[in-house]
């Protein structure tokens, strides 16, 4: 019983430290600054790597063609080798937008590249933005966001106007997540809730901390400081190439920030348990820098931190043992309260944050087979092509 209580009591010391001593990271507050009209809009290319994305196109390209920005700015999408069609359908959404809207305001032109495969050493995805980047030519900045994410009319104005009036180098921002289906409320918002607890954006954004990362879905770079930072070259065979690019820009000089945002939002279902798997398990290794010795410290800790808070609970009532008890029951309600305002962003029932140790326990499994995937030679596996651990 000894053992126990010590793991409860030290479940407590650590959900103390998290709470009070990890950047609120648990806060979902931390939005752009309200937008300042820049004395100029500087130029902008918008680069969309897509790969077999027909599905999804045609919610989220006519929302960058149609965006309200001041100055001159281009859609780039770059076909990294898809099989359904997603170039094709990329030129007829844009001529349905440029006939819909017509007049002097057709919206944002749209060019479509394909580079081809991409060779050993890179990933698909950042060979083709590679390409879209080398296409753009000499703008000032550079929208790096995935084909599944849908902006509100006035994301990339406020994206640059935020980067201008904070003199950032690089502005990410984490979009909304779709949560429809039971799975997907269960998981995805725990799924942004670690990120934070991994990477907290207020130690993000300070210059002189060494954390670092983005939010691939929505990041808007200073061409020049992506130059700096070695360009996507620097970052090629990255599997988390938006937490990649974040540590390239701040460690070469640049200013980063990365918030939460409500007006970009992915519209890519993950209607089940195994499409959700797939998306955290392709990560989770890479994420541990395939160490053993890391992904035992990170089971370890996730064992303590999250599922000892409710066992200590049950085995405290059980054994009449009140410091066993109160250990788990305080633990367990810090980590609700933490969790608490993650859900009401993706406006979920709060108690719901007393079911987060389930959900952690999942997230352990998903890691866990993440690095048996490596062990077994497949890599991580994703939209048909597989990365080896040597990446």
């Amino acid at each position: 019983m000894d053992v126990v209580r010590g793991l409860a009591v030290l479940a407590l010391l650590v959900w103390v430290w998290l709470t009070v001593g990890r950047g609120g990271f648990w806060r979902t507050d931390l939005r752009l600054p309200a937008r300042r009209q820049p004395d100029r809009w500087p130029p902008v290319a918008v680069v969309v790597p897509a790969r077999d994305e027909a599905a999804v196109l045609p919610e989220t390209l006519p929302t960058l063609l149609a965006q309200r920005y001041p100055g001159p700015a281009r859609v780039i999408l770059v076909d990294d080798g898809s099989t359904d069609g997603t170039a094709a359908l990329a030129e007829r959404l844009a001529d349905g937008h440029r006939r819909e809207r017509g007049g002097e305001h057709p919206g944002l032109p749209l060019t479509v590249i394909a580079p081809g495969e991409a060779p050993d050493g890179w990933t698909g995805k950042l060979w083709a933005v590679r390409h879209g980047v080398a296409e753009a030519g000499e703008v000032e900045f550079l929208l790096l966001t995935d084909a599944d994410i849908a902006h509100g009319l006035d994301s990339l104005a406020n994206l640059v106007a935020g980067a201008v009036a904070t003199g950032c180098d690089l502005v990410s921002r984490m979009a909304v997540l779709r949560t429809r289906t039971a799975w997907e409320r269960l998981v995805v918002p725990a799924f942004v809730y670690f990120f934070a607890m991994l990477y907290p954006f207020r130690w993000v954004n300070r210059p002189g901390a060494r954390t670092a990362a983005a939010a691939g879905g929505c990041c808007l770079v200073r061409r020049a400081a992506l130059a700096r930072a070695g360009g996507v070259d620097a970052i090629r065979g990255a599997v988390i190439d938006d937490v990649a690019l974040g540590r390239a820009v701040k460690r070469s000089g640049g200013r980063i920030w990365l918030g939460l945002a409500e007006e970009v939002r992915s519209v890519r279902p993950y209607p089940t348990l195994g499409t959700l798997w797939r998306m955290v398990a392709r990560s989770a290794y890479p994420q541990l820098r395939y160490s053993p010795l890391v992904l035992a410290a990170t089971v370890l800790g996730l064992a303590v931190v999250f599922l000892v808070p409710p066992a200590s609970t049950v085995a405290g009532a059980v054994t009449a043992d009140p410091v066993t008890l109160l250990a788990g029951a305080a633990s367990w309600l810090l980590m609700a309260a933490t969790y608490g305002p993650m859900l009401r962003y993706y406006r979920q029932p709060v108690a719901a944050a007393f079911l987060l140790p389930g959900t952690a326990l999942l997230y352990l499994l998903m890691t866990v087979d993440s690095a048996v995937a490596h062990w077994r030679g497949r890599g991580a596996v994703w939209k048909g092509r597989s990365y080896p651990a040597s990446r």
